[in-house]
């Protein structure tokens, strides 16, 4: 399965869970699969999704939060998984596109290419639900299973890089105070510094 044909379908499976989507490519297809007010879009963190994904699900537990993630940025904040399997937040679910390369920066090849397992240092390090799939039907089975079953969840997804998509907007700004009042925390807009 292709990045954007999973992260439609992972999108159609949800209702209005916040999704935290790590720069470049996730944040890319996220967008074009379903620009809605519950997406978080990061720019200039890679390798902190799971690290947003986490502060949000400890502060609002009665939310299911959901953490779009690459390979590559996830392996540069593999540390985010030990705080994850320290702190167990129940409501938290990182789904991983595993397509062994750091596609945003050029393709290069990332460990997961050369037999690393993120699914099994995800589970070492405590993770409480972990899958690996390869298909849209595991996918989904796996979605199901983790919208409902505590975690902390780590999906590993199996892809393939999809076709060049258009990128959400960059007004940091507006992103943050549209997804503050998607799920329950609005906050004044600001000009200038000024509120």
């Amino acid at each position: 399965m292709n990045r954007l044909e999973a992260t439609k379908q992972l999108i159609s499976s949800l209702d209005r869970e916040p999704v935290i989507a790590s720069l470049g490519h996730p944040a890319y297809d996220l967008f074009a699969a379903s620009d809605r007010r519950e997406n978080f879009y990061t720019w200039g963190s890679m390798g902190l999704a799971s690290s947003i994904g986490l502060g949000l699900a400890m502060a609002r537990p009665d939310l299911r939060v959901f953490v779009l993630d690459g390979d590559g940025s996830l392996l540069m904040n593999l540390g985010s998984l030990a705080t994850i399997g320290w702190v167990q937040p129940e409501n938290l679910v990182i789904v991983v596109w595993d397509n062994g390369e750091y596609a945003t920066t050029g393709g290069q090849q990332t460990a997961t290419a050369h037999a690393a397992d993120l699914e099994a240092a995800a589970r070492a390090l405590g993770a409480t639900g972990t899958a690996t799939v390869h298909d849209a039907h595991e996918l989904g089975a796996a979605v199901s299973r983790a919208r409902t079953d505590p975690g902390p969840w780590v999906i590993v997804a199996k892809t393939v890089e999809s076709a060049p998509v258009a990128k959400p907007p960059l007004d940091c700004a507006f992103i943050k105070q549209r997804f503050m009042a998607a799920i329950g925390n609005p906050e004044a807009a600001t000009v200038g510094g000024a509120t």
